[in-house]
């Protein structure tokens, strides 16, 4: 019997084979690209909506920040001396003078503005490690599971960072008398404390004359006779003085806490799966921490070094209350000195050209950090 051969079935509609279902066809280019335009950019009532709700934050930033900052960039290019409108007529404008005073010109403008900047790169050289270093300590002993007392721990660490600076700065004033409590308790040991805040030696020279290298009355001089931008080379490797010391003790005592938090936020967060599987492996509690634990709290250690910085570079109230720049000048910082120059001087043009210069200052040191703390990738 001869086999009968059956014919396919048509092919459905729209050329589709049986038994699949029908793909639509393809959108051209022109408007697939439209509609992705249209997906990440809001538009008609979207897109209006978006900035009415973006508009109040905007304005108030504009009004508050933005546009006094463009205000105290023309003032610095100016001799406004704070009366009247310093874009009145009468304001001469002096071009980049202020900042040639500041930066390039010899005289006592230099002068001042060196000398800040060498006890503020002290202040920062010390502060930033010190703080950073005894906020991680103190978040690492509060976040240990056996600690009885956490919550007071941290609460009592924590306290110095919410109090008033201001207040704190006085009190740390009676603190550092000549019969204060510092004092005092130096006495225990037998020690004479210094004159904290009417002592302007700095600390280099103190050791340097201790050991017996160089006599401190009696400088070098190759250093002392020569000068780098206003300061002699002695007075640059001076060191922190004696009064900046005591400010130095009490930021890093007011300011660890804060940072503090920030660490011990982080350690809480981390896998404990990895530092378990390290303790298995053999690693002992040093190791855990350096190869494993500090590894992971990288972001937050860029953050609390970079509010570290920020902070240490504007140091203002301590400065104020404490010291006012004495003694010597050898706690006479940038900021400081950008209000005196404007609100005790009536020089705003000085004051706001050493406002951007330290700006640019603290800029170079976050990029300088951004690229030391960068991750290293392998094999490149």
């Amino acid at each position: 019997m001869a086999h009968e051969t059956t014919a396919p079935p048509p092919a459905a509609t729209g050329g589709a084979p049986a038994g699949t279902a029908a793909v639509p066809p393809a959108a051209p280019a022109g408007t697939a690209a439209r509609t992705r335009r249209r997906r990440g950019n809001l538009r008609g009532p979207e897109g209006v909506a978006g900035w009415l709700f973006v508009a109040p934050v905007l304005a108030i930033l504009g009004l508050f920040m933005f546009l006094p900052i463009i205000m105290a960039l023309w003032v610095s290019f100016t001799g406004w001396n704070g009366q009247g409108s310093p874009f009145a007529a009468g304001v001469p404008f002096v071009g980049a003078d202020n900042y040639a005073h500041l930066l390039g010109r010899p005289g006592l403008s230099r002068l001042d503005f060196m000398t800040s900047i060498r006890n503020n790169l002290y202040y920062v050289v010390i502060v930033v490690p010190v703080q950073t270093a005894l906020a991680l300590l103190l978040a690492l002993v509060v976040n240990q599971r056996l600690l009885k007392g956490r919550s007071f721990f941290r609460t009592a660490f924590y306290f110095p960072s919410i109090t008033s600076s201001v207040a704190i700065s006085v009190v740390f004033l009676f603190l550092f008398t000549n019969n204060g409590a510092v004092n005092a308790l130096l006495r225990v040991f037998g020690i004479n404390g210094p004159k904290w805040f009417s002592d302007s030696r700095g600390v280099l020279h103190i050791v340097l004359g201790a050991l017996g290298v160089v006599d401190p009355d009696k400088p070098p001089a190759a250093l002392a006779g020569h000068q780098l931008l206003g300061p002699s080379y002695w007075d640059w490797i001076s060191g922190p003085s004696v009064a900046m010391c005591a400010i130095i003790a009490l930021v890093v005592w007011t300011t660890s806490g804060t940072f503090m938090l920030m660490f011990l936020a982080a350690l809480q967060n981390l896998p404990v799966e990895l530092d378990e599987a390290s303790a298995l492996d053999g690693a002992n509690a040093w190791q855990r921490l350096r190869f494993v634990t500090l590894p992971q709290l990288r972001p937050t250690l860029f953050l609390v070094l970079t509010l570290g910085l920020i902070g240490t570079w504007q140091v203002f109230d301590q400065i104020y209350v404490m010291s006012q720049g004495n003694p010597a000048k050898t706690t006479l910082t940038p900021a400081y000195l950008s209000y005196r120059a404007a609100f005790k001087d009536f020089n705003f043009g000085s004051g706001a050209a050493i406002s951007f210069v330290l700006f640019l200052i603290i800029i170079v040191f976050m990029l300088v950090q951004r690229w030391v703390l960068r991750e290293r990738r392998e094999g490149r």
